[in-house]
């Protein structure tokens, strides 16, 4: 993904609202299948991981990232935006 592609998703994101917690527990599979469902629907999601959580977000984006195959357009303070290209139609197009 180029700085430029990623720079149009993160004024994408600004607008969006977090559609998961992550908490105490941190990642189980169902939130990781969870995740990748939306990713699919959407191609864009923010998480948000909880004050609760102990691990770091910058960790816990790029094990998502891994398991869902997306990639992490940006993590800042406790919000992680994901990106996903979907398979069946692109959503959101990329300069």
């Amino acid at each position: 993904m180029t700085s430029k592609q990623r720079a149009y998703l993160k004024g994408l994101a600004m607008n969006m609202d977090s559609i998961f917690q992550i908490g105490k527990s941190s990642l189980t599979p169902e939130v990781t299948e969870a995740v990748s469902e939306a990713l699919e629907a959407r191609e864009l999601i923010k998480i948000s991981v909880l004050k609760n959580c102990i691990d770091d977000p910058r960790s816990i984006a790029q094990v998502i990232a891994e398991r869902t195959k997306s990639e992490v357009v940006q993590v800042i303070g406790k919000k992680i935006v994901l990106y996903k290209e979907s398979k069946n139609k692109k959503k959101i197009q990329l300069p």
